[in-house]
């Protein structure tokens, strides 16, 4: 026999194999398929990119700082949407949220939308042990009560029994009371049963590692936190690491003079809390006191690190079970949470703060360092500007066809125009190819799509969060690395169509000039040029879409 080639498109990108002739002329093939990994999935709810190893310097995140220098660092990571619900199920389904058609929290994208098969249901068919602890799916009716099971996990999901207490009054304020506060610093001793959600959910996470050892079948484990989400209720001796004095305002704390009305997110979750009701603030654009603004970030940074010493607990465990060498493990978070800026608070909106994300993933063999014996004991490792910081921008819609294909599956295929009827494609891009090139060029037409919706051009109680019936106004929003560009257009929620001849408003912010997104030029430049850019970019979501608009 002699070399040949053949060509399989049903072959993952990372499978390495073999081709000769045989004596009959034919090409034949022996494909190597390596031992598939194990998956640790976590997501964090609530995080920006607040981390030590995304170069902020308030943030104190040891051990996700220490699996990033372990691990391919996504840079420019974009949600979907800015709320729990939409984004989780768009990023676990590849799908955007025009194709789930979930923009609250309060329809089953399999009744309502399509069919779709979800990230952990794919593996799940090709053997893997699917298993989910805390948040990962949005519960309730957005996945069915049941965190889509069976559909997506082989056996019933998880939820810590002590999640029942969070909106309850379990704060105890200056007063003695208890409170159903906001910032909810806690003797953990003191609480319901003695313990939080994320101690629970760190547990069971710990007991279903330890049961897979000596299981021969792969698992996909998904863990999700629910800090920094609100309410703050977390152990009181985090806010030690961030004394009062220490902390800063955001560095733009004020509404932007040219932000249009309809953008604005006025906080309305988190003015309904009792610690801010006190605060008697004025709806929908009254600044909260700086006091007490400096102690909602202190309170933010403080549930950040004690999230992260729940992953320090789980990645310690992997590496005690023997687990860690064939564990690939992904570390993101379903949205960002604006701390001040633009005047605003919580998600909610289309700003980087509420729609960027940490997006970390760690292959074995792939992203490790290995210290040579030339080396340093203790090189010093920049996160940020490493060969494995990938600045490009990306999707949590990447994220099922890029793990598939890590662990030798065959990535779903791209969804076609109209996909409703298709139960497996993708809305997003493999990016498996950039974990065999060590430096990668900034790609300035690589493209995040984000969206939000509004029930009118101006802020209402329920700007936050409307209900489908009263969506008016869907902002679509695209970034790419040089600038971050939204229109806001009408939108019919019975038909789930809208109407690119209604603008309601625009916004186009420049990125080497304006980093914090503060100056809206977006009247200051000919419509027709943006429009005629917006033609050049690929059919996704922004969707049915600008491109269709001239």
């Amino acid at each position: 026999m002699w070399p040949c080639s053949l060509y399989s498109a049903d072959l993952p990108s990372f499978l390495p194999s073999l081709c000769f002739f045989s004596v009959l002329s034919m090409c034949v093939c022996f494909v190597f398929f390596p031992e598939r990994k194990n998956i640790l999935f976590i997501m964090a709810d609530d995080l920006r990119t607040s981390l030590g190893c995304y170069g902020d310097p308030v943030a104190k995140s040891p051990n996700i700082d220490q699996l990033a220098s372990q691990s391919q660092v996504f840079l420019n990571a974009f949600a979907q949407q800015a709320v729990c619900g939409p984004s989780r199920t768009s990023m676990l389904t590849s799908r955007r949220p025009d194709t789930t058609r979930l923009y609250d929290f309060y329809s089953y994208w399999r009744v309502h939308a399509g069919n779709y098969t979800t990230l952990p249901q794919y593996l799940k068919s090709h053997g893997y042990h699917t298993m989910s602890v805390g948040k990962i799916f949005h519960p309730g009716i957005a996945s069915n009560f049941t965190d889509d099971y069976p559909y997506s996990w082989s056996i019933p999901a998880y939820h810590p029994p002590s999640f029942q207490y969070e909106k309850h009054k379990v704060c105890k304020g200056a007063d003695g009371e208890l409170h159903a506060n906001l910032l909810c610093a806690v003797n953990v001793s003191e609480q319901p049963g003695g313990t939080l959600p994320d101690l629970e959910s760190t547990d069971e996470a710990v007991r279903l590692l330890t049961g897979r050892i000596k299981d021969a079948a792969p698992f996909f484990l998904a863990v999700g936190f629910h800090k920094p989400h609100i309410p703050f209720r977390i152990p009181q001796e985090y806010l030690s690491l961030f004394p009062l004095d220490k902390m800063t305002l955001a560095p733009d704390p004020d509404v932007p003079k040219l932000l249009p009305p309809v953008a604005y997110n006025p906080w309305a979750d988190i003015r309904r809390r009792d610690d801010v009701q006190k605060l008697n603030v004025s709806f929908p654009y009254g600044p909260i006191p700086k006091d007490f603004q400096l102690r909602i970030r202190q309170h933010y940074y403080a549930a950040v690190s004690y999230m992260d010493a729940q992953v320090g607990r789980l990645l310690s465990e992997l590496e005690k079970l023997g687990l860690a060498n064939s564990t690939m493990v992904v570390f993101s978070s379903d949205h960002g949470w604006s701390l001040g800026e633009h005047g605003e608070w919580a998600k909610f909106s289309n700003f980087d703060v509420a729609t960027r994300v940490p997006l970390i993933l760690h292959v074995p063999g792939v992203t490790t360092v290995h210290k040579k014996k030339e080396q340093l004991t203790f090189p010093f490792i920049d996160v940020l500007n490493q060969p494995n910081a990938m600045k490009n921008i990306v999707e949590l819609v990447d994220v099922f066809p890029t793990l598939s294909d890590l662990v030798g599956l065959r990535a779903p295929a791209p969804c076609p125009e109209v996909s409703f009827k298709k139960k497996l494609c993708t809305e997003g891009n493999n990016l498996a190819y950039t974990f065999e090139q060590e430096e990668m060029k900034v790609n300035p037409e690589a493209i995040a799509f984000s969206q939000y919706p509004r029930p009118a051009d101006t802020p209402q109680e329920n700007s936050d969060l409307p209900l489908l019936k009263d969506i008016k106004i869907m902002g679509y929003s695209l970034r790419t690395y040089d600038y971050r560009y939204t229109l806001w257009l009408g939108f019919n929620p019975a038909t789930f169509r809208v109407n690119l001849t209604d603008i309601h408003a625009g916004e186009l912010y420049m990125m080497a000039d304006d980093p914090t997104q503060d100056h809206n030029i977006y009247n200051e430049i000919k419509q027709s040029v943006m429009m005629r850019k917006m033609a050049n970019l690929p059919h996704v979501s922004w969707g049915f879409s600008v491109v269709q608009y001239q």
